[in-house]
Parts: structure tokens; sequence; C-alpha cells
């Protein structure tokens, strides 16, 4: 068994963002399309397109520095806890 004693703050932040990114592109295109049809049900789906697409660029960027900043904070209260209470086994072959 090998143990994961510690891991980069650095590291599992970016990780974290780029996993935030993806999943933020995925809710801003579901949003992007709910908004545009519930707007054209009111004749105003260019406005709904319009904030949709706004709606999935801030999903993006609020994905990344959201996962950025989850990221760094579990990777540094792992790190206190592995010190105190030992690191999560895995087998690797």
């Amino acid at each position: 068994m090998s143990e994961i004693k510690r891991i980069g703050v650095m590291s599992l932040a970016k990780i974290s963002a780029v996993i935030g990114i993806v999943m933020g592109l995925i809710y801003g295109i579901i949003f992007l399309v709910i908004g545009t049809a519930a707007m054209s049900t009111m004749g105003m789906a260019g406005i709904g397109a319009a904030g949709g697409i706004v709606g999935l660029i801030v999903m993006i960027i609020v994905g990344a520095i959201g996962g950025f900043i989850w990221g760094a904070i579990v990777a540094f209260i792992y790190n206190i806890a592995a010190g105190s209470v030992g690191g999560i086994e895995i087998d690797l072959e």
C-alpha cells in the first residue's frame, strides 16, 4: 500500500479550476438553451440568447475561480489532516 501524505495546493487548485471550467461550460449551455427557449415563448428569443451567452461566460468564469479556490482549500485542509491522522492509503500496481 502507498499513502498520499501531501497534496500540492497549487496542483489541486489548477485541476479544480479546469474541472470548474468544464462544469461551468456544461451548466452555461443548459442555461443558454433554457433561457432562449423560455424567452422565445414570449417573442423575445434574441434577448434570451443574449442573456444566455452572458450567463455562459459568467458560469465559466465563476466555475474557474470557484474551482481554484475550492481546490486550494481542500488541499490545504487535507495536508493538515494527513499530518495528524495519516494520509489516504491506495494500492498501486
